[in-house]
């Protein structure tokens, strides 16, 4: 019997050290310190996000395929974000941050009426470094063009991090019906 009540408690233990959401998680990657220039030539860290739920994606601007969807579709969020009252951060990181600097990113975002109010577009790293915060931090492919090439291949995912940094579900980014379960889960934790 004692056995069985240490037990029990150390599975009490255990239970409180994770972190509760009132949604359904997919993943749990902890995003680290990070300092990068945003569309506005301002400097965006996870310090300016801390205590706000955010949606990130990665695209480029010259990008041929996904990225148009993607970025309509974080556009559709947008909009339906601020007719429902969410507060919460987009962020979109560039994937070819050599051609993707601040003022090329600004034109892009305004193509599709961007709100830079809670949305950020952000360069200012080399290309290894955005591979590998993507691949480590978010489980998000992201590989070098091929030879002759200018497409950056890369995930299509969004992902939802919580105010605590922590990426804890990821979604089709291309699909825009799932902007609508991004909207639902962000009325669940804000």
């Amino acid at each position: 019997m004692r056995n069985y009540l240490i037990l029990i408690g150390l599975f009490f233990v255990l239970a409180g050290c994770g972190q509760s959401y009132a949604i359904e998680t997919t993943m749990s990657e902890q995003v680290p310190d990070f300092e990068y220039t945003t569309q506005d030539e301002e400097q965006l860290t996870l310090d300016d996000l801390k205590g706000e739920w955010w949606v990130a994606d990665f695209i480029f601007t010259n990008c041929t395929t996904v990225c148009m969807p993607m970025t309509y579709n974080m556009a559709h969020l947008q909009s339906m974000m601020e007719e429902e009252g969410i507060d919460a951060q987009l962020v979109s990181f560039s994937v070819d941050p050599d051609f993707d600097t601040p003022e090329v990113l600004k034109e892009y975002a305004s193509n599709y009426d961007a709100d830079f109010a809670n949305w950020s577009f952000v360069t200012g790293y080399d290309f290894e470094t955005i591979r590998e915060f993507s691949i480590k931090h978010f489980r998000n492919l992201v590989q070098a063009p091929a030879e002759g090439d200018d497409q950056v291949i890369h995930g299509t995912s969004f992902f939802l991090v919580s105010p605590e940094g922590e990426v804890v579900k990821n979604y089709d980014g291309v699909e825009i019906d799932n902007m609508e379960a991004i909207l639902a889960d962000l009325k669940k934790v804000n």
